[in-house]
């Protein structure tokens, strides 16, 4: 195995996030260093299991742990109460308790719902992230948010439930399809965004693929910092939602056709136009984003109407009564949050989309 990076989150939940290569086979002597031998419900999807469950299950019975697994149909359209009841039902028939653990192995849909199973079963039981997308391992599987999403809208239901540790094996990024890898590269640009100009540069020149160790700790650093600061998302962590209020609204008129980070590569470019029109970003930002954005095959308009797009943002949990929060880029690097009252989103979004 090669050298491993760590990153440490001390939150509520102080923990380690690995990054490298060869960590899957790892992961049972990892999650015994800091967890006694017990009891360990491996959560993923269709897709993922085929690929990478028997080596993680090998790991975990080595060093001592007993396995059982719970496999649901890959894609955001399982990430519903439906299938969070079906996993609690099955941990509790295979009576676990609150001294074991879970183990989710997956992407973004895999984190959060696993994640929020781990948060209510018996009032909490630890577990561990395995992300295997590049969209996970640079955000989702950081900082302890999980959720489902309502028929109202994403993300509707959930809780802040920090990991006790997270594995990223980048050697599971060879598997991605250039698609689903585009879409991490979409957060990884919101990162640029937020606070990292070279880290934008990197991306924006398509190096990811080449360079994806030092990008995925860049990320998840700039991440760890935020939560540190506001875990509960109270302040500055909204910043982390950047380019994510269109971007929502986009994946639930979709029906989640359109995946998470193309629905964020969309709102980036909305809402740095949007900037530029209100005069707090410099001019030709929304063009420099724009180009990042095509350069790695991510799109940057949407077909869909106000109408439509409104209907999104007032279902938004970003939505504060009368008024909805916006993160404003200024600059690569410098970004700011307002409110603006659902009149003033209606107009923007009507300059946006005509």
């Amino acid at each position: 195995m090669d050298t491993v990076r760590k990153v440490i989150v001390s939150v509520s939940t102080k923990y380690a996030v690995l990054i490298g290569r060869g960590l899957l086979a790892q992961t049972g002597a990892e999650v015994k260093k800091r967890i006694a031998p017990c009891r360990a419900a491996v959560i993923t999807d269709s897709n993922v299991s085929k690929l990478y469950v028997k080596p993680v299950e090998s790991s975990l019975q080595k060093a001592g742990f007993t396995c059982c697994r719970f496999v649901f149909p890959a894609g955001e359209a399982s990430k519903n109460i439906r299938t969070l009841s079906d996993i609690l039902e099955f941990l509790a028939e295979q009576e676990m308790t609150r001294q074991d653990i879970i183990i989710a192995i997956g992407g973004g849909v895999v984190g959060d719902i696993a994640g929020f199973a781990a948060a209510v079963y018996q009032r909490g039981i630890r577990f561990i992230l395995l992300p295997t997308t590049f969209l996970a391992a640079v955000d989702s599987s950081i900082g302890g948010k999980t959720a489902i999403d309502l028929k109202a809208g994403k993300n509707l239901a959930g809780a802040f439930y920090q990991p006790h540790l997270v594995l990223c094996d980048t050697d599971t990024l060879e598997t991605l399809p250039p698609e689903i890898f585009a879409d991490g590269i979409a957060e990884t640009l919101k990162y640029g965004i937020l606070g990292n100009r070279e880290l934008f540069e990197k991306t924006a020149a398509g190096i990811a693929r080449k360079d994806w160790e030092n990008i995925i700790e860049a990320c998840v650093k700039m991440k760890r910092d935020i939560v540190t600061e506001d875990e509960y998302d109270i302040a500055k962590r909204q910043l982390l939602n950047l380019g994510h209020t269109f971007g929502h609204a986009i994946e639930k008129q979709s029906a989640y056709a359109i995946s998470h980070g193309k629905a964020v590569a969309i709102g980036l470019h909305l809402i740095a136009q949007a900037a530029e029109q209100r005069g707090i970003a410099e001019q030709g930002l929304a063009e420099t984003i724009r180009r990042a954005l095509s350069a790695n095959c991510l799109p940057t308009e949407t077909e869909f109407t106000t109408v439509e797009i409104m209907d999104g943002l007032l279902r938004d949990k970003k939505r504060h009564g009368s008024r909805i929060s916006f993160v404003f880029p200024e600059t690569i690097g410098s970004c700011r949050i307002a409110e603006l009252t659902v009149a003033e989103a209606a107009e923007l979004a009507e300059k946006l989309l005509g």
